[in-house]
């Protein structure tokens, strides 16, 4: 790992510690590649402590379509919520939110089956699903607009907080006919069929084969959020955040 990398690592941890804000043009040329990125997050991970677990138990992964190159990032186990969640006190430089299916695996996956992992073959491996929000969030200062993908990356992908429904039974559907309801105060979002990957599943195989890479075997029980189906949309404190897909569930954040 070169120096400009842990610098940033350090930068980075200090954000978090301190709840305040880091300054990504300090780093123009630091990240050259995505294992550069991943490699910032393991290092923020382990000198953090931010999972209880030798392996995450909570992720995200997702992409803009099935032609992009899939991004991935743990999430840290104090931000994960159950519905219906209060954020408190839970300190947010952005309030941006995303409306997701969350996913379940029911077995053990090693480095070997996710390398033989298709996309058909990985819908055995979910035994539940549940919706779910994403917050969206920031350790640099600089707009979220503003920033490179890769600096986006490093920064856990710049996730804030995730909140989790009941979970039901996983059930392969036509993904392209599902209503996502969104309530963020008094605005109403009504999506149909707008998963980015058209399947939740689909992201499975990558997400695995990067997950097994970093860190093993990947246990049962562990969760992926899937992406959004609503964008990016802003929030502010005191928005009451609900999220609603028809057969799944509905699930709610009071920031």
């Amino acid at each position: 790992m070169t120096d400009t990398l842990s610098s940033m690592i350090d930068t980075l941890c200090e954000a978090r510690r301190s709840a305040s804000l880091a300054d990504a043009s300090l780093f123009p040329q630091a990240l050259q590649t995505e294992a550069d990125a991943y490699a910032v997050q393991r290092g923020v991970a382990d000198a953090l402590a931010l999972f209880a677990t030798p392996v995450p138990r909570h992720w995200k992964s997702g992409g803009a379509n099935r032609e992009a190159v899939l991004m991935h990032a743990p999430l840290a186990d104090a931000g994960v919520w159950s519905s219906p969640a209060q954020a408190g006190g839970w300190h947010f430089q952005h309030r941006a939110m995303e409306s997701e299916i969350a996913l379940r695996l029911s077995q053990d996956v090693t480095a070997q089956m996710a390398a033989a992992l298709t996309h058909e073959s990985a819908h055995a491996l979910i035994d539940a699903m549940t919706v779910s929000i994403e917050m969206v969030d920031s350790r640099w200062q600089q707009p979220l607009e503003a920033l490179s993908g890769l600096h986006k990356l490093a920064d856990m992908g710049v996730h804030g907080a995730l909140v989790l429904g009941e979970w039901v039974a996983y059930e392969r559907r036509d993904w392209t006919q599902q209503r996502c309801i969104t309530r963020i105060g008094d605005r109403h979002i009504e999506r149909t069929g707008t998963h980015p990957l058209a399947d939740p599943a689909w992201l499975l195989p990558q997400w695995l084969a990067h997950a097994t890479q970093q860190y093993g075997t990947v246990p049962a029980g562990t969760v992926v959020t899937t992406g959004s189906w609503v964008g990016l949309q802003e929030a502010s404190a005191g928005d009451l955040i609900e999220v609603e897909f028809d057969g799944v569930g509905r699930i709610s954040l009071q920031l």
